[in-house]
């Protein structure tokens, strides 16, 4: 028995597990609309019980290697935390207990894929699962949209392709679609940058990446991607500039920020006809305006955790019968988190987005290589796309939150000091 398990063990923390493992969750992640429509949804859910069980066994196996401080961040436990006891408060606590276990699965596979793979093999590791995903895509549309010309409902693709989209992949929606290919773009950018990658290969990928945002027909894909590239460029002037000079830099491209933001927000009704998303727009506000009714009634605890909204469940089933329509979600993962958890969780969700953001960015802005950028950009990406969508809050988005804000504190955090004083030793940032 104990040879057994001694076997056992060197295969759970072996390299081999641990690419084979990031593999299928990725693949799972992403893949997650697909499986469900291909199968079910207790197909899906089970194929997630069933990583973080394989999941949790990893880190028992390699638990030497692990620091109990740094297993996930403080903020993400918090979070989970007051999730968790929403479901006490919610006005359907079944519903709510599921919701917060899927959010919490989710979250435990990105916590052990952060921990077994470093930051080049995840984005080595994303890049084939994206590309795996988004050639499927392809794929599928030219067989729907020309070969057969036959919408496949079952994946909810309209068969468009020919007449210029919108399509959706095998993401579900033109947004999510969208979303995911502007994440791909940036990993295999990163990926080609960093020479994991051969230009035979990225080109390609990241073509086939950009005609998808561009058939997808979203509205957000051009708000994402000029926000990736404000972003790109702020972080290459910090990466080139001086060490001396970079704290005066980082305060101005702060101000330069807060600037933008302010301006964004007072010309919204021009960016909105330049991007022609009127009506989708105004469906939004609509939204948002009857959202914010129900917000003021729970202001501080919310109405429970149910992440995409359950349509039986008061109030979502009240601010559908309001807006005459079938949402589910808010369209915006600020007035989501607010209306679920209250003001406590939009701080909590706030502080672990906002943490990691600021930490990956004052690593990116030192390091060497191009692949610590991988992070502070796929946070702008899930920052801005929480504006106009709620995918942060579920499955792949929610996925990478985790994975970010453990990636950024890896590097960068309190959590370091205090092993660093049990050490003896100092934690360190190599300049440039």
């Amino acid at each position: 028995m104990t040879t057994h398990r001694r076997r056992l063990s060197r295969l759970l923390a072996s390299v081999e597990m641990a690419r084979a493992y990031t593999t299928c969750a990725l693949l799972s992640v992403f893949g997650s609309f697909a499986i469900a429509a291909f199968t079910s949804e207790t197909t899906m859910n089970t194929i997630i019980a069933v990583l973080c069980l394989v999941g949790v066994a990893i880190l028992v196996a390699r638990r030497d290697e692990l620091s109990p401080l740094r297993v996930a961040p403080s903020t993400l436990i918090a979070f989970l935390a007051w999730t968790l006891a929403s479901a006490f408060w919610a006005t359907a606590m079944s519903p709510s207990l599921r919701a917060w276990s899927a959010l919490a699965g989710y979250a435990l596979i990105a916590v052990v894929v952060g921990h077994i793979r470093d930051t080049l093999q995840t984005v080595r590791a994303l890049g084939d699962a994206l590309r795996i995903l988004l050639a499927a895509s392809l794929i599928a549309e030219i067989m729907s949209g020309i070969l057969l010309d036959m919408p496949f409902r079952f994946l909810r693709i309209q068969g468009l392709l020919a007449h210029g989209g919108p399509i959706q992949g095998l993401f579900g929606t033109r947004n999510m679609l969208g979303f995911i290919a502007v994440i791909a773009i940036i990993t295999f950018v990163v990926e080609w940058r960093s020479q994991s990658l051969s230009a035979a290969l990225a080109i390609p990928s990241i073509a086939v990446a950009g005609f998808l945002s561009l058939f997808s027909a979203s509205p957000t894909v051009l708000v994402l991607a000029a926000a990736v590239g404000v972003a790109s460029v702020a972080l290459v002037m910090v990466r080139q500039a001086p060490v001396r000079r970079r704290a005066a830099l980082q305060w101005s491209i702060s101000a330069v920020v807060v600037a933008g933001l302010i301006a964004a927000y007072l010309l919204r009704h021009r960016i909105i006809a330049v991007l022609d998303a009127g009506s989708d727009f105004n469906n939004r506000v609509q939204l948002w305006s009857t959202v914010s009714q129900y917000t003021v009634q729970r202001p501080v605890q919310g109405w429970g955790w149910f992440g995409l909204w359950d349509a039986d469940a008061y109030p979502f089933n009240s601010i559908n019968y309001f807006t005459s329509d079938h949402h589910a979600s808010a369209l915006n993962a600020f007035y989501d988190t607010l209306l679920q958890v209250g003001a406590g969780g939009l701080l909590l969700f706030a502080l672990l987005g906002g943490v990691a953001l600021v930490r990956s960015w004052l690593v990116a802005s030192v390091r060497r290589s191009v692949v610590y950028a991988w992070t502070p950009l796929v946070l702008v990406t899930l920052a801005v796309d929480s504006v106009f969508e709620s995918f942060t809050l579920v499955d792949a988005g929610w996925f990478l939150v985790v994975l970010c804000a453990l990636r950024a504190g890896q590097s960068r955090s309190w959590r370091e000091n205090i092993d660093a004083a049990q050490t003896n030793a100092t934690p360190t940032l190599p300049g440039r």
